[in-house]
């Protein structure tokens, strides 16, 4: 089986149509910043099957700060890639990015996270495909006070953990959403705390979490909420060290990966109730079918496509990750 990465090209940038190439002359990059966690794994998976059905290759890379991404760049250059799909470790280096892959002629998409301009905004000339994260936030937030309301608990008593990463412009918009579907649910905003995380996996959480809930021990229940479910997983394993039994705490997270199917397949209920699930299986194979079908017909993907999220829990989560290609 044939694995590369996609690399960003810009060509959109460039100075006139771009040479067309023949479907087997097709080599592509997918770079992505955390090459060991599930949801980037599912999405080059999907990219490099669609790859073997449609005859091009994709090269696998990881790009977890700016000069790996642009070592990866420079690599696919050398192994002649018209183009790459990436989800960058820092948004920020968006220009950066764009203005090497121009220099080598190719093209890029991005997938998941933005790139951001010198200006602070969206670089809407490089094509983007990831999940709206205000409005995924938002189902966060009204998954838990959803089920808050199912188990009796009264807003006024009941504590949240934020697990936030406001440097990250994704993170913080899924965690901004979640915030005002709680707090237009009735929740208390003085009860919401923060706790930021170094990182976005489940250890740096775990740090985060476990000082605010030791200083916060006069609430009985907590809910918890993040950027993805491997930070809310950290905070339900610091809740779980603290002494707060399941029952205790709700914590919902975003994706819809193999955190969260392990985490449903324990024997006993965690305080881990739910993830709104997104595809990345779809992210992968999309994000790629762009960019190939971007380089063979010069057809340039949409500035922004947003894709939608499906709540997944113990009762459910074998039959949406079955719907949704997980």
């Amino acid at each position: 089986m044939k694995s590369s990465l996609l690399v960003l090209g810009v060509s959109t940038l460039g100075i006139g149509a771009s040479p067309l190439y023949a479907q087997d002359d097709v080599k592509i990059g997918f770079i992505v910043k955390k090459p060991e966690q599930a949801w980037f794994i599912n999405e080059q998976d999907a990219a490099s099957k669609l790859g073997e059905q449609k005859g091009f290759e994709v090269v696998r890379l990881s790009g977890e700060d700016g000069q790996q991404v642009l070592s990866a760049i420079d690599n696919l250059n050398s192994q002649g890639a018209q183009g790459f799909v990436i989800c960058p470790p820092d948004v920020r280096l968006g220009p950066a990015i764009a203005n090497r892959a121009k220099q080598y002629g190719m093209k890029v998409v991005t997938v998941d996270d933005q790139f951001l301009g010198a200006d602070g905004k969206p670089m809407e000339s490089v094509p983007h495909l990831g999940m709206s994260g205000y409005k995924i936030g938002q189902q966060v937030g009204e998954t838990i006070a959803k089920e808050m309301k199912a188990r009796g608990w009264d807003p006024k008593s009941v504590a949240a953990l934020r697990i936030s990463n406001n440097e990250l412009p994704t993170a913080k918009a899924r965690t901004d959403g979640a915030t005002d579907a709680l707090v237009d649910a009735g929740f208390v905003k003085d009860n919401i705390f923060d706790a930021p995380q170094q990182n976005t996996d489940t250890s740096s959480a775990f740090a985060a979490a476990s000082p605010v809930l030791s200083k916060n021990g006069n609430f009985e229940h907590w809910v918890i909420y993040a950027l993805n479910e491997e930070s809310v997983l950290g905070g339900v394993r610091a809740s779980e060290q603290y002494g707060l039994s399941p029952d205790q705490v709700i914590g919902v997270g975003i994706n819809g990966s193999g955190a969260a199917f392990a985490e449903f397949s324990r024997e006993k209920p965690t305080g881990f109730y739910g993830t709104i699930a997104v595809s990345s299986t779809m992210h992968g194979r999309q994000s790629a079918d762009n960019l190939y079908t971007w380089i063979t017909e010069d057809k340039q993907p949409p500035a922004n496509t947003e894709t939608t999220g499906t709540l997944m829990t113990r009762d459910n989560w074998e039959q949406v990750r079955e719907d949704l290609g997980l």
